[in-house]
């Protein structure tokens, strides 16, 4: 078996021109060559596998090159690399000054490559820092670090300082494109795309990723190929799962999720990937934005063909409600229920925007609606089961009608006429009703039959009773409901009670309270206090009155100053005791 060269270490560009992406730095190393303008020490730092190495190993063979040397000459007994992750102790920056001390043999430049700067102590720093800032006139250092907020200012300052960018995917794929032709491989432009997106910056990833491919696909490389080896999500999932959105196919929207969750893909990585895929076709609604879209021209196509389907609201929304499932994701203790209800809502929007007036913001489209595609597309007429029926209802449509009328209200159901039916035998009447729950259908049946008891149980309208009574007899029948509250346990509403004495004019009973806050608990309670009077007194004539006087908080003493007050005021004799046994209050 032959050795086989990475193409990573294969395609390493040996001069500044094949560098990729970076030129704005190589033409700077150049032409400060070329005007014999290099600065003593530079420290390059970005990203991993953007080209740090690479550059310095250029720069230091192109600046002993003086026109006799040979083609092949590299130099290698100029140019020293020395890892710091390994050697990053006093005693090895010390070696390195003792070496830099000796001139060249060869060529006019030493140069030292530090690769990892940032992995030296504190201590190897300090003692690197003279020899840096005044190296011998052969000597100049290259530092490479992919972290360079670890480097001491003190070597930050000494050194001219050069930062990589991330490569972009533009020229990952025309670099992957060169490599594939040099190698015979024929290379779909979207497989390379996808490539290049994987190394999220970095040329070297994506030559290894490159090379993984096509040991995986032999000379063809697809993007079906890549996709399945990668493990990554192909466009054409999101291209259908969108087709399904406008659709309002919620069922096939859940199947077509478990499938993509059952071949290993994690979800929080779909949805973000959705939520990316909306914005890529967000982008393609105008020509002017289109330039921002970083596919393959095959993708592209494919992109403004479903952007024309999608209308603009649909995606911001869209875009909204999937970023809400990302940034929910990590903390749900459910994340795929969590990713299912957000593709309910998105799979809702354009069914909701047909009636946006009554529906709310989200909505999700009832199981019932999907009922009625399933089955044949002859309409069938569903009435509801009357609240007295004997049919029986089965689990299934039960469910149904449960979501239905807890997610979309049918319009028959808005507004019910009621009976009319006067207000103060109902206020007896709702006192003794029992509270029923209408989480079932069988609750809302019992209280329909409630409802009609209510109506049958009431006295005659034409012969309510209105007899008269005192306003001892009044005040009693007060005291009578003050001991009903206190035996309830509501307390806060006994002292609101008991606070004044209600006077009575003709049947209407006046109530004067210092605050605000107090009349609108009183007032909370009046339709049952007034039922227990009327049944009490037998007088359905009997109305309250509740007022507010800021002045009656003087009638009350809550602090012991204020008490005292009153008790002088009651009687004088009580300061002369406060003074003759001179007592604190």
């Amino acid at each position: 078996m032959e050795h086989f060269i990475v193409s990573a270490r294969k395609y390493r560009p040996t001069q500044f021109e094949d560098v990729v992406g970076q030129q704005a730095i190589t033409n700077t190393l150049d032409n400060a060559i070329a005007n014999n303008h290099l600065a003593q020490a530079l420290l390059f730092t970005g990203p991993r596998g953007v080209g740090k190495t690479t550059c310095a190993r250029i720069l230091a063979k192109k600046i002993n090159q003086d026109g006799t040397e040979k083609e092949d000459e590299d130099f290698a007994f100029n140019i020293f690399e020395l890892d710091a992750a390994s050697n990053n102790s006093v005693d090895d920056i010390r070696n390195l000054i003792d070496q830099v001390r000796i001139p060249p043999q060869v060529g006019k430049y030493k140069v030292y490559i530090i690769d990892e700067v940032h992995m030296l102590s504190s201590a190897a720093f300090n003692a690197f820092l003279k020899t840096l800032e005044e190296p011998p006139r052969h000597a100049i250092f290259i530092l490479a670090t992919t972290e360079k907020h670890k480097i001491i200012p003190t070597i930050l300052s000494r050194c001219q300082i050069f930062d990589f960018r991330r490569i972009t995917v533009q020229d990952i794929k025309q670099h992957l494109a060169k490599v594939a032709t040099s190698e015979g491989i024929e290379a779909e432009d979207d497989a390379l795309h996808i490539i290049a997106q994987k190394a999220d910056g970095a040329l070297r990833d994506a030559l290894s990723i490159f090379d993984r491919v096509v040991s995986f696909a032999g000379k063809n490389l697809t993007r079906q190929a890549v996709t399945e080896n990668l493990n990554v999500l192909d466009y054409t999932y999101y291209f259908s799962i969108t087709d399904l959105l406008l659709e309002n196919n919620i069922p096939q929207l859940l199947v077509s999720y478990n499938d993509i969750l059952s071949k290993g893909f994690d979800g929080h990585h779909f949805i973000m990937g959705l939520a990316s895929h909306f914005r890529d076709l967000l982008v393609c609604k105008n020509e002017d934005t289109v330039e921002l879209l970083e596919v393959g021209e095959q993708v592209k196509k494919m992109y403004l063909e479903q952007s024309q389907k999608t209308d603009a609201s649909f995606l911001v929304e869209a875009i909204e409600l999937a970023n809400n499932c990302d940034l929910k994701y990590k903390s749900s203790r459910n994340p795929r229920l969590l990713v299912e209800l957000c593709l309910m809502q998105l799979g809702s929007i354009t069914k909701r925007d047909e009636k946006k007036k009554s529906q709310p913001k989200r909505f999700v489209i009832p199981p019932s609606f999907f009922k009625g595609i399933a089955s044949e597309k002859k309409p069938v007429a569903k009435s509801k089961v009357p609240a007295d029926s004997d049919i029986p209802v089965t689990s299934e449509e039960l469910i149904s009608e449960k979501v239905t009328e807890s997610i979309l209200p049918s319009p028959s159901e808005e507004k019910i006429e009621q009976p009319r039916v006067i207000e103060r035998p109902q206020i007896l009447a709702e006192r003794n009703a029992k509270k029923v729950s209408a989480l079932s259908l069988k609750s809302i049946q019992k209280k329909q039959q409630l409802k009609k008891e209510l109506i049958a149980n009431q006295p005659d309208q034409e012969n309510l009773p209105v007899t008269d009574f005192t306003e001892e007899e009044m005040q009693t029948a007060w005291a009578d409901y003050a001991k009903k509250v206190e035996t309830d346990g509501k307390y806060n509403l006994l002292s609101h009670l008991t606070m004044g004495t209600p006077k009575l004019d003709g049947t209407l009973i006046h109530l004067v309270f210092p605050n605000d806050t107090i009349r609108v608990e009183v007032e909370r309670a009046k339709f049952e206090l007034l039922g227990f009077l009327r049944d009490k007194l037998q007088n359905y004539e009997i109305d309250l009155s509740i007022e507010v006087n800021e002045e009656e908080t003087k009638r009350y003493a809550y602090t012991a100053r204020e008490k005292y007050e009153k008790l002088k005021e009651k009687n004088p004799l009580i300061e002369t005791l406060r003074k003759e046994f001179d007592l604190d209050i």
